[in-house]
């Protein structure tokens, strides 16, 4: 909670010396994916109260902001269209937002992992240091409603930023069209999980596969398809 709150902290200097919010350029969001992964996982430990899985989610975080630390660069000049405080709100959100996708993901590959050795009755490393296959899921879901509230609040922030930010532009940006498939799955997984229409390890498939479906959109859709998207 220290390094979080020494983060957040570095966030806000780090605006206030350059006039604009911490997102300008790949390094700068390495830190603020760092910031977002412990926060989600502060978030999910203390809701779910297992501490076991730290180690795993932690180290996302490290070598984030490890790459953040060694090759960042401080921007003085950055357009104007990236100093708007709704521009970071947008963006940080969203960056939360994945994070949580993240941590979700990890969540069901662990639970998978520990399932599969239940049930081959093998009790080793992984079964001694995971918590149980119930606890999972609860921080799984944890993350997923994360995800889902953080990606609407950048969904809103987004759409209020946008018409300042361009004159002309289209909602039926692929990237745009991308996050809001995302954000309707998350939707639909986090009603059929309160109506116990799905539950273990659908849920799990469900996270896995909505991650690939986030990390294509992030990486092929934002780099080849999106307009207004890729200069960030």
């Amino acid at each position: 909670m220290a390094a979080i709150l020494l983060h957040f902290v570095y966030f806000i200097l780090r605006t206030l010396a350059f006039n604009h919010p911490p997102v300008t350029s790949v390094f700068e969001i390495f830190s603020v994916l760092a910031f977002s992964v412990a926060v989600a996982y502060a978030v999910i430990e203390r809701q779910s109260g297992a501490k076991e899985t730290g180690y795993f989610i932690l180290n996302i975080s490290f070598f984030f902001q490890l790459g953040s630390s060694l090759f960042i660069r401080d921007l003085v000049e950055v357009p104007q269209i990236l100093r708007s405080n709704w521009f970071g709100l947008h963006v940080a959100s969203a960056l939360i937002g994945y994070a949580a996708i993240t941590i979700s993901a990890v969540y069901g590959l662990l639970y998978l992992m520990l399932y599969h050795e239940i049930k081959a009755n093998r009790f080793g490393v992984i079964y001694k240091k995971l918590p149980n296959l119930e606890t999972l899921e609860k921080m799984n879901f944890i993350a997923i409603t994360l995800a889902f509230l953080f990606l609407t609040l950048a969904i809103l922030a987004g759409f209020v930023w946008l018409p300042q930010a361009f004159a002309s532009f289209s909602y039926a940006d692929p990237k745009l069209l991308g996050t809001i498939v995302i954000w309707s799955l998350y939707g639909i997984g986090i009603l059929a999980k309160k109506r116990g229409i799905l539950r273990g390890r659908s849920v799990m498939i469900i996270s896995i596969c909505a991650f690939a479906i986030a990390l294509f959109s992030m990486t092929i859709i934002n780099m080849f398809f999106s307009g207004f998207h890729r200069f960030s």
